[in-house]
């Protein structure tokens, strides 16, 4: 079974363009993860304030390292959420 997070964030009005940049940094070094399989980002095309990130991993441990690496934490954690008017998280496991 791979552990999913699907996550869906608003940025705050007129800080949709910086939070689009730092998602697509995110993404590339995510997705090069040993433990990844999918970081897709997605942007709503009616409100491009709103983001949805898919995110599969191998198992549950590789999505905690995946918390603990030194790009989730500059670029999101230290960035990134800062730019949000909210965020919300769903976590699943695939049907294997």
């Amino acid at each position: 079974m791979a552990f999913v997070l699907v996550a869906r964030m608003t940025a705050r009005q007129g800080e949709q363009e910086r939070a689009a940049e730092l998602i697509r940094r995110l993404t590339d070094a995510s997705a090069a993860e040993p433990g990844n399989v999918h970081y897709i980002a997605h942007r709503d095309p009616d409100d491009p304030r709103v983001f949805l990130m898919y995110e599969q991993y191998r198992d549950k441990a590789a999505f905690e390292e995946h918390g603990q690496s030194e790009h989730f934490k500059t670029l999101a954690v230290n960035e990134l959420f800062g730019l949000m008017d909210n965020r919300e998280r769903n976590f699943y496991e695939t049907l294997d």
